[in-house]
């Protein structure tokens, strides 16, 4: 049974964009005055959390993520007064505020940065990760940025590398550096201080790196020609995941504990061993949750599905993953995996119901909830460094960002005033506008919350066990509890099934019960009562 301590356990957080929720100053991009007036929207689906990507100072090379205060907010978002008037009104509508924290890296325009730049024998000279070039000016090993090339660059200041894991101006700190770590800690404090339930913290298993920097080995997983990423040609053992990173989020874990009913959620983004990797850093004392990335990707289908649950639960385990489909960082599921898509609002209602009826906590991601598929955008309308630099293999992830719509027939579609928005709304979101859906039954939003209720109404679906049927695919069939069958046809062809001791039905779409015999429609499901 869920406390109030573990509130997290089997719940649902609804993550928030702030550049792209809603814009009351009509500059073109959201900002936290627009997040309280639209929470009500949130709140009335009935989720239990917010979660809010970055709103810090920050020059925006990465949209937020190159932080160059980590107790402020940029002047974009507000003030921290509208932050604490955020939290107050989240409250007050019963949600919790969980809030990234980027505590990797540092934008290169940080005071600390500068400050370690300046010299060699400055008091933050050692808060980063500086190191001299071999002896004929190359870096001193292999390592491969995420976002394409060597993950070190020069710095003529210093004459010197540093070494960062994403973009050049997001300078990784040096957690080898006990001042670093307690000045995270700190960092932590503060935002706990002011109210927040907990955090999601970004690339949590990127904090320590190597410190005799090893090279990395080649990649393990067979592949046939090379990747269009370096950095997916390496595997990083020792630019990430080392062991003294463990013993860091267990001092996180302890201050947050110090805390009532917080929690911690990490994002820990691994293709190497990703089941062992979330079980380690969600053992005890360590994470509350871990934020499961294997299904935001392209594979698809009842078998893989079923893999990643049964590998996770494996061995008794006894943590609480974060499952997602959709996020800000990979294109939306509907058009990710259109190729299995009756209509996009079947599907869209499938895939909810699928989600929402897995084993362990989850996180929707904003304009989820209207069926709101990828955003096609021309290269001269891309913002994303990654899209710029991969474009037109990768263009990035600016699609799934575009602002949310919330009036169909208004200019801006409801977000803005502005003439302009950071990136364009185009028809096809426009058209599934808030108020398109609201009041109508059938609506993708309808079907949201009457399943998001249902979750939080069914212990078996929250919080209960979970075991596959022997289906064939593309059905997928769970038991969660003792009590509770949920069966989803996955693909957009029709399909059929017996099944015995099926009672009431709690939520369908697309199916006809005969007897013991069900037959699906493309994307149908049903979730029902049953007695074992």
């Amino acid at each position: 049974m869920t406390t109030e301590q573990e509130w997290w356990r089997g719940s649902v957080t609804y993550q928030i964009y702030p550049r792209s929720f809603q814009d009351d100053n009509a500059d073109g991009m959201g900002d936290l005055q627009g997040i309280i007036r639209r929470l009500p929207h949130v709140a009335d689906m009935g989720v239990d959390a917010i979660w809010l990507s970055p709103f810090f100072t920050s020059p925006m090379a990465d949209m937020g993520y190159d932080v160059s205060d980590h107790r402020d907010v940029d002047p974009t978002f507000g003030t921290l007064a509208d932050f604490d008037a955020l939290v107050a009104r989240a409250h007050e509508l019963g949600l919790k505020v969980i809030i990234d924290q980027v505590l990797s890296h540092s934008s290169d325009r940080h005071p600390f940065f500068q400050e370690s730049r300046s010299s060699r024998s400055n008091a933050k000279a050692d808060w980063y990760v500086w190191h001299d070039a071999r002896p004929e000016g190359s870096p001193p090993n292999n390592w491969q940025s995420i976002f394409g090339g060597p993950a070190w660059t020069w710095d003529v200041r210093r004459r010197q590398y540093y070494f960062h894991q994403f973009l050049r101006e997001q300078p990784d700190l040096n957690f080898h550096n006990p001042e670093v770590q307690d000045w995270a800690l700190d960092t932590l404090r503060f935002w706990l201080d002011r109210g927040v339930d907990g955090f999601r913290l970004d690339a949590v298993n990127h904090y320590v790196h190597d410190a005799e920097l090893r090279d990395n080995p080649p990649d393990i997983r067979e592949k046939s020609e090379p990747d269009y990423k370096t950095f997916e040609m390496q595997y990083p053992i020792h630019s990430k995941n080392r062991p003294e990173n463990l013993t860091f989020i267990e001092r996180v874990r302890a201050l947050t504990d110090s805390y009532d009913a917080r929690t911690l959620i990490g994002e820990i983004g691994e293709a190497h061993h990703p089941v062992e990797r979330l079980q380690d850093y969600t053992g005890p004392g360590r994470l509350h949750q871990a934020y499961h990335t294997a299904l935001m990707h392209k594979p698809y289908g009842a078998a893989f599905i079923r893999s990643q649950l049964e590998e996770m639960f494996r061995d008794g385990y006894a943590g609480c993953p974060n499952w997602a489909f959709s996020s800000h960082d990979v294109p939306r599921h509907v058009s990710r995996w259109a190729d299995y898509a009756a209509t996009s609002e079947a599907f869209a209602k499938m895939t909810c119901a699928l989600l929402l009826s897995l084993r362990g906590s989850v996180c929707l991601y904003q304009g989820e909830e209207l069926g709101l598929e990828q955003t096609e955008l021309d290269y001269d309308e891309l913002v994303d460094p990654e899209g710029k630099t991969f474009y037109p293999e990768n263009p990035g992830r600016d699609g799934s960002r575009t602002p949310m719509p919330w009036t169909a027939d208004t200019p801006q579609a409801g977000f803005s005033e502005a003439p302009k928005t950071w990136l364009p709304i185009k028809p096809a979101q426009a058209r599934r506008a808030v108020d398109r859906q609201e009041g109508d039954r059938e609506s993708v939003l309808s079907f949201y919350k009457r399943m998001i209720v249902l979750r939080r109404e069914r212990p078996a679906l929250r919080s209960g066990g979970m075991r596959f049927l022997d289906l064939p695919p593309p059905l997928l069939g769970i038991r969660r509890g003792d009590d509770t069958l949920c069966v989803f046809n996955l693909d957009p062809v029709a399909s059929e099934a017996e099944f015995s001791g099926m009672g009431g039905i709690l939520a369908s779409e697309g199916v006809t019960c005969d007897g013991a015999h069900i037959s699906f429609a493309p994307n149908g499901f049903v979730i029902a009562e049953t007695g074992g």
